[in-house]
């Protein structure tokens, strides 16, 4: 069981990198108001977080569905 849990941590890590990357490429400041941009870069933040918990337990589920773990 801890092994599993270690694989999920490293796999919530990576997909936090990715998906701040990912986020970095659109201009949030465009859609928010004018010299907001610490809100702005929270919000990419708080997105990064809810992408990365999302895709990560996609992962998971289709490794454990598919008897990969």
């Amino acid at each position: 069981m801890a092994n599993i849990m270690n694989y999920k941590v490293l796999l919530y890590i990576f997909n936090i990198m990715l998906c701040l990357y990912a986020l970095s490429g659109i201009k949030f400041e465009q859609f928010i108001k004018a010299n907001k941009i610490v809100e702005s870069r929270i919000l990419v933040l708080i997105m990064g977080f809810i992408m990365a918990y999302l895709l990560t337990g996609f992962i998971f589920d289709f490794l454990k569905v598919s008897a990969i773990i």
